[in-house]
């Protein structure tokens, strides 16, 4: 089961029922409740955590001299939705995907949030099965195969939107949920950003990590265009 998948991650799970829930979007779990599958979200979750770890530890390790705030940012861009797609469609993650058959006449192959976020899951999956060496090796032949040796291009709109704002003492942030739509396999997100109390952005997204991202870039491009622009 899944051979060609196992080859392209140079791992092989001792229990195949880990990579199959890896690969199980809600939405084919909400089409075939009888079958009573749990869908990837759980992993993704867990899959999350573990790939910032092994990133922010190999940036650390790399650039002993860079800051934290420049290393987070690389670290964003590292694991950024663009980036995560981008390896999932190396190893052909899209074609093993199980789909409800809304979200697979829709394109649900070939959409980088998806992939994203079933690359993540995977990773969650292999760290259940075989530890955090299994997960390290699968981060490191898809994500860390290139560590730049300079800063990448600011991703992290969060963390540049608050380190802009703090230049001025007594500055509060603070993401709110302004409302959300859609099925539960393809929620969309919307996110308000206040400064002091104000709202300064307004961002949406497949997650609410996602939309408050897009939130914080929309406040950067009205408060600081300036230094958005670099």
């Amino acid at each position: 089961m899944y051979d060609q998948l196992q080859k392209a991650l140079c791992y092989r799970f001792r229990d195949p029922a880990l990579l199959r829930g890896a690969l199980t979007h809600s939405s084919y779990a909400n089409e075939n409740k009888n079958l009573k599958l749990e869908c990837n979200e759980r992993l993704e979750f867990l899959g999350d955590s573990i790939l910032g770890f092994v990133v922010a530890d190999a940036l650390y390790r790399r650039f002993p001299d860079r800051p934290e705030g420049e290393m987070t940012r690389m670290r964003a861009d590292m694991v950024c939705e663009a980036a995560l797609a981008r390896a999932a469609n190396e190893i052909g993650l899209g074609q093993e995907l199980l789909l409800g058959r809304g979200e697979d006449q829709g394109g649900g192959r070939t959409r980088a949030s998806i992939l994203a976020d079933a690359m993540e899951s995977v990773i969650a999956a292999a760290y259940l099965d075989g530890g955090l060496d299994a997960a390290k090796g699968i981060i490191a032949r898809l994500i860390l195969t290139e560590i730049p040796d300079r800063q990448l291009h600011n991703a992290d709109y969060k963390t540049a939107l608050q380190e802009l704002v703090q230049r001025r003492p007594g500055q509060n942030l603070f993401y709110r949920l302004a409302g959300e739509s859609g099925p539960d396999h393809d929620k969309r997100f919307i996110v308000e950003v206040l400064l002091n109390g104000e709202p300064v952005g307004t961002g949406e997204g497949s997650s609410k990590k996602r939309a408050e991202q897009a939130a914080a870039h929309s406040a950067m491009l009205a408060l600081f265009p300036n230094e958005t622009a670099r």
